[in-house]
């Protein structure tokens, strides 16, 4: 089976994983040169966010 997650980092992106291993991290804060992917500009800017599992999916 194949697990695919999104999780939502404390202070950071949204981190796509496919069975454990992270595969592309998306921007959360909106201040990425390189959207949608991150940049690590949330930690520049000051990005404050809680962390969550925001999806959860088996195939």
């Amino acid at each position: 089976m194949t697990k695919i997650r999104i999780i939502s980092k404390r202070d950071g992106p949204n981190l796509v994983e496919v069975d454990g291993k992270v595969k592309v991290a998306l921007c959360r804060c909106g201040h990425s040169n390189k959207k949608p992917y991150c940049d690590g500009t949330h930690a520049k800017v000051g990005f404050r966010a809680d962390e969550k599992i925001a999806f959860e999916l088996e195939l």
